[in-house]
């Protein structure tokens, strides 16, 4: 409904049976540490972010799309854990590599010069430059849970 609040409880119980442990974990990890959750609703469903307590910058975001629900991961830093990025399921990597390229990392003058750069990384000997808004979205399954509390406890060691 338009205007009320969103709790995270509610968020949670949007979320698939199989998936409500690892989300309540996945909050839990980083709002001890101090991240600020924001909740919103959105057009696909509802919204969930993540940000640092100093910098405000995202660390996470988790959503609702038609395909399913997701996970959006910042890896700011992910040059710094190159060794996890190369343990990555084939899977997770194929995402990785259909995610659109990072115009300013190709051409800066291809994309909008207030458009924060995308990463420049590689995983087993591959590199990528890709937008940060796309690379590292994950669907949450019970497979790629533990890939994805990974992912963040690694980025959130970094900042």
């Amino acid at each position: 409904m338009a205007g009320e609040k969103i709790t995270f409880e509610g968020f949670l119980e949007a979320v698939a049976p199989d998936c409500r442990e690892f989300i309540g974990k996945f909050d839990r990890l980083l709002r001890d540490d101090g991240y600020k959750l924001k909740l919103e609703s959105k057009a696909s469903g509802l919204f969930a972010s993540y940000s640092h307590p100093v910098s405000k910058r995202s660390i996470a975001n988790l959503f609702f799309r038609k395909k399913g629900f997701f996970a959006r991961i910042y890896a700011d830093n992910c040059g710094q854990y190159a060794g996890f990025l190369d343990q990555l399921p084939p899977e997770m990597e194929r995402e990785i590599a259909r995610a659109p390229a990072c115009k300013r990392l190709l051409n800066p003058d291809d994309c909008n010069p207030k458009c924060v750069m995308g990463y420049d990384f590689t995983v087993r000997d591959n590199r990528y430059k890709k937008c940060r808004y796309s690379c590292f979205q994950f669907e949450v399954t019970p497979g790629s849970m533990p890939v994805i509390a990974g992912f963040v406890a690694n980025e959130k060691a970094c900042r």
